[in-house]
């Protein structure tokens, strides 16, 4: 038992240490100054590790995800945790999968310079409301937070750059998209710069009682971190702030090439969007929520209907010529940041492509790839 133990052990320090590797936090002090803090005041962080050879003078950068904090009380819990304060975050993190330095797990990017940014506000860095609760303490600056570490990674060679990337996952894809023309902006006109986005496409639809609580939650979260002067003005121009945070209304006039990847069953969005908390008092979706293969028939025609909706928000953005998406019809949420999803032997493939292989298609303009897998469960790659 011993023997089989340390065996386990063996093999999984092993899978650790060779699929990815750790990088340690940068505590962006500087930023004090500026306004630019946490929840809780702290300053905001990141991690960086450097390129090499070929790769010394491109950069991509991935926003941590991590959900919002539509009212003060969510906001306070948040500011206790690593969502909210620098000095709960931990020492080092484990880069894989599309921060992987490891050529045979990043096949693109792994010489790049790769950047981590910690996400800490709760708001998908579109916060900035100059005045601070004496009573709570907490500080909504997502906005200034993503200038001050952009302009500091500016002043760490980013300035020099071929390619600049701009990629994140859940709120953190939602960020990509939001401050995708921005990034463009603070950066000179010299460097390519593109926008990949990794479940960050939340669609505005009603929950399984017919409500629109994400509409509700979105709207107070814009509200709370004063979010609206923040929100691309081609879309506040012509629709309430809060409906400007779905991607469905902000991406259509985003002049960078974005890219698009997300599961048309996104298992978040299913267990928050579709079915969020005090819409299921008897737990009836608790199996299906947790894994589709569990679903009653009934369940999965919801979830079919789910994908169409999905499907007819991402349709609503228009043509684009710089615009691609890789939809597959997995169950997951964030799959760039994970090895066994993005680029394995075993890894999710759409029309024979696993994640990594489209995204370095399109980054590098190798082919503008657009595909949106068949509905459920017809797709065998998923594991």
């Amino acid at each position: 038992m011993v023997t089989n133990f340390l065996f386990f052990f063996v093999y999984l320090l092993n899978f650790v240490t060779t699929e990815s590797s750790l990088v340690n936090l940068t505590i962006l002090q500087t930023a004090v100054a500026k306004g630019a803090v946490c929840l809780d005041g702290s300053p905001p962080a990141y991690h960086l590790d450097r390129g090499s050879g070929t790769g010394v003078n491109n950069w991509v950068i991935s926003v941590e995800g991590g959900g919002w904090c539509q009212n003060v009380a969510q906001c306070l819990l948040r500011k206790n945790s690593k969502y909210g304060s620098s000095a709960k975050m931990e020492n080092q993190v484990y880069f894989s999968g599309m921060l992987s330095n490891e050529q045979k797990f990043n096949p693109e990017f792994y010489n790049w310079n790769r950047v981590f940014v910690r996400y800490c506000d709760g708001g998908s860095f579109t916060g900035d409301v100059e005045a601070v609760d004496p009573g709570t303490g907490l500080h909504y600056r997502g906005a200034r937070i993503f200038k001050a570490i952009m302009e500091e990674l500016l002043a760490q060679g980013m300035n020099k750059s071929e390619n600049a990337i701009l990629s994140g996952c859940s709120a953190g894809g939602l960020t990509t998209i939001l401050h995708c023309d921005n990034f463009r902006i603070l950066l000179p006109n010299s460097v390519k710069v593109k926008c990949f986005s990794d479940a960050g496409y939340f669609v505005n639809i009603e929950d399984i009682s017919g409500k629109p609580f994400i509409q509700q939650f979105f709207n107070d979260v814009v509200t709370l971190h004063g979010s609206a002067k923040n929100l691309p003005p081609s879309c506040t121009s012509k629709l309430e702030p809060g409906l400007c945070f779905f991607p469905q209304n902000a991406a259509q006039q985003i002049q960078k090439p974005l890219f698009i990847i997300n599961s048309a069953y996104d298992g978040w969005q299913v267990r928050n969007i579709l079915v969020p908390r005090g819409t299921d008092p008897k737990g009836a979706w608790n199996n299906c929520g947790a894994n589709i293969k569990t679903c009653t028939p009934d369940q999965l025609k919801v979830l079919q209907g789910f994908r169409l909706n999905f499907l007819k928000a991402l349709e609503g953005l228009g043509p684009s010529s710089t615009r691609g998406y890789y939809i597959n019809s997995c169950f997951a949420h964030c799959q760039t940041q994970k090895q066994a999803s993005w680029f394995g032997p075993n890894s999710p493939r759409l029309f024979n492509k696993t994640i990594a292989e489209a995204v370095g298609d399109w980054v590098l303009e190798r082919n503008q790839f657009r595909q949106i897998d068949c509905p459920y469960p017809c797709d065998k790659t998923c594991g």
